[in-house]
């Protein structure tokens, strides 16, 4: 298989006429996505992360899915798909259920792709693998949940609500400009980065200083790279809309008769990726989770790299969840 990272071609996909949960209709949206190895026999769909972009989800394209055929795509609201950045009346209340439903018209009408051998995914991406699954039950054959949950605690939504904080309430937002004049993130997106950056990891990540293993030398250093250099090009409004996305993420309520009735409802085999050390998604919640789900299991990545351990931030974890993930789908 060719190198994925070094020459990716972004394409793109026009729906139009398309209708929000919250009810906004717009002419037109548009998917990004680029498609990896087309002529592989076997499909998986890689949608991208929070903050994620088609460029940086490509941790695991060379292990245990480099004889798939790829499709990575971004999800609405990531600066490349429709987002507020780039398209009017964008909607403010973004849903999981519009992501799928778009990403289902690419894979069937543009690249008519008839079903899934697996989807696999990271944080927000793992949200959207689990209503892939719920709302799309015959289409998926395997889903890999990364570093994520079928509903978003409320642990989780309101340590969320600490950077929309500091963004929204920044001496420059909204700003007219990206980054400022000198190429750095706005004032209030480095705030945003600042008050999320000690979750990204934890507290044995620290004491340990394995941000030396990210090359940088300092504490110092490392927030500069998570809280100004990483947030650099990021619209204000991008981060907002995903954040309320993530934070309204529950695909129990494809089922608003039965609690555990959309976890019951999968047919998928699933196989459910939780880190030791996460701080928002917890393995206690795929425990519970994969109680209710008919062929499904749980295996705890064993790391003190905390979330950003399943997003391949870690070599050695890296390779844990490589072998694991091909072991199966094999």
């Amino acid at each position: 298989m060719a190198d994925v990272g070094s020459d990716l071609t972004i394409q793109h996909f026009d729906l139009s006429d398309f209708t929000f949960q919250d009810g906004t209709h717009l002419p037109s949206v548009r998917l990004a996505y680029t498609d990896i190895n087309p002529t592989a026999s076997k499909v998986a769909l890689l949608p991208t992360c929070f903050r994620g972009r088609i460029s940086t989800t490509l941790t695991l394209c060379h292990g245990a899915l480099k004889d798939h055929r790829i499709i990575l795509v971004a999800l609405f609201g990531n600066g490349e798909s429709s987002s507020p950045s780039n398209t009017p009346n964008f909607p403010r209340q973004l849903d999981y259920h519009d992501c799928v439903r778009a990403q289902h018209a690419l894979l069937t009408q543009k690249l008519h792709i008839a079903s899934l051998d697996v989807i696999l995914g990271f944080s927000m991406g793992g949200q959207t693998a689990y209503h892939w699954t719920v709302l799309y039950p015959t289409f998926v054959r395997s889903a890999v949940i990364i570093c994520s949950s079928a509903r978003t605690s409320l642990h989780n939504y309101q340590f969320l609500e600490g950077p929309r904080a500091a963004l929204e309430n920044s001496v420059d937002y909204p700003a007219p400009e990206l980054d400022d004049q000198s190429g750095r993130a706005s004032k209030g997106v480095q705030a945003f980065g600042k008050a999320y950056s000690a979750w990204l990891t934890s507290a044995e990540w620290f004491d340990q200083e394995l941000y030396r293993e990210m090359g940088c030398e300092t504490l110092e250093q490392w927030d500069q790279a998570v809280t100004e250099v990483g947030y650099r090009g990021w619209h204000p409004d991008d981060l907002l809309g995903m954040l309320g996305m993530w934070q309204r993420g529950d695909v129990t309520k494809c089922d608003p008769n039965d609690e555990d009735g959309a976890l019951k409802s999968i047919k998928a085999r699933v196989l459910l990726l939780p880190c030791e050390t996460d701080q928002y998604f917890r393995p206690s919640a795929s425990w519970r989770e994969v109680k209710h789900i008919r062929n499904g299991e749980v295996d705890v990545i064993p790391s003190v790299w905390g979330h950003i351990a399943g997003g391949g931030a870690s070599k050695k974890d890296t390779e844990w969840m490589d072998r694991r993930i091909a072991k199966f789908l094999a």
